[in-house]
């Protein structure tokens, strides 16, 4: 099943290892180093058109990525089911 997270990007939920909260994660210590050391690597997707509230992180073709979000967790956890 596909998910659409923004932007017209859709994410296939069997390639997503987990969707994250920006706001309480980027909190973290290393939760801020993930995604700088991730924005480095060119492995930050923005799916956002406005502040991202989210990001979802996937394995695809072997490689992670990072999707920046506009749409809230429980929005995209709804999508799932």
């Amino acid at each position: 099943m596909y998910i659409a997270i923004g932007k017209e990007k859709w994410i296939d939920s069997g390639d997503l290892i987990g969707i994250f909260d920006l706001d309480i994660t980027s909190q973290s210590y290393r939760t801020r180093k993930y995604l700088r050391e991730a924005e480095m690597r060119g492995s930050v997707q923005n799916a956002a058109e406005d502040i991202p509230k989210s990001f979802a992180v996937c394995r695809e073709n072997g490689k992670e990525l990072v999707y920046l979000s506009q749409m809230a967790t429980a929005t995209l956890a709804k999508r799932i089911r």
